[in-house]
């Protein structure tokens, strides 16, 4: 009885922090951990729970020296087919991205494998950064046969809003399907410098591979997506005599860490 009761009051002291959140803008800092014990009016160990809570869902962040701060909302990324382009600008968002390398390298095996190509088929490495208002939401690592998009630079990269875009309006080629796996995993030096996060922050691990109409691989991708901006839902579905699965596990090309 006595645990029920703790975890009651934690969780009552969640919902009254919340509450303050709501009436703050993202970046101002919440009060002192004493100050909001005695306003509220319960333990600092239930509230420091109640804290710790809150910012591993990402309501909150912690700055070393600082204090809490109110942070920006988590992303609800639907499993469904839909492209990073287009989810950002349904949440009235700007997306954006950012070349950091583009590169003509040989499949080699692995990528082979992955490309459903000749080990000696030449490739298309892109590494972008995908943006949401200009901020930092994922790494993207990007294989594409060469033959698909011949002539490709940099500059074709930055001057169009969606690669899904540019495929398709300029090569004519139409992505339909595909097969993305995601894993947890945090990040490693390079990563955080570039999404500017703490090293070994919390994120997500998406590698995808597409395909055209005709069946073809079109892409093989790699993404890391910050772990404290995103969160995955699921739609479940009741199918007779069987137990709910979810109706998205293989997707459909243009989910998170997409190339749109």
């Amino acid at each position: 009885m006595l645990r029920y009761l703790d975890v009651s009051k934690q969780e009552q002291t969640r919902q009254r922090v919340l509450e303050l959140i709501d009436g703050l803008d993202v970046g101002v800092a919440i009060p002192s951990e004493r100050r909001l014990s005695s306003d509220l009016g319960v333990s600092r160990l239930t509230l420091r729970a109640a804290v710790e809570d809150l910012v591993r869902d990402g309501f909150l962040v912690r700055r070393h020296g600082s204090g809490t701060f109110v942070s920006h909302p988590k992303i609800a990324q639907q499993l469904t087919l839909t492209s990073f382009s287009e989810d950002m600008r349904r949440r009235g968002m700007v997306p954006g991205s950012r070349t950091l390398q583009l590169q003509e390298i040989h499949a080699g095996a692995d990528l082979g494998r992955a490309l459903n190509v000749s080990p000696a088929t030449r490739v298309m490495r892109i590494q972008r950064l995908r943006l949401a208002d200009d901020e930092t939401m994922a790494i993207e690592i990007l294989h594409v046969p060469q033959p698909f998009v011949p002539g490709l630079t940099r500059e074709l990269l930055e001057n169009v809003g969606s690669f899904y875009e540019l495929l398709e309006q300029r090569y004519g080629v139409v992505i339909v399907s595909g097969i993305q796996t995601i894993e947890p995993t945090v990040t490693d030096e390079e990563e955080s410098a570039l999404l500017g996060v703490p090293l070994h922050s919390p994120a997500f691990l998406f590698e995808r591979t597409s395909q055209a109409a005709d069946g073809r691989t079109v892409e093989f991708v790699r993404s890391v997506y910050r772990g404290d901006r995103y969160r995955l839902v699921a739609e479940l579905s009741q199918r007779r005599g069987r137990e709910l699965q979810p109706v998205s596990v293989e997707f459909a090309a243009g989910a998170p860490g997409d190339g749109a």
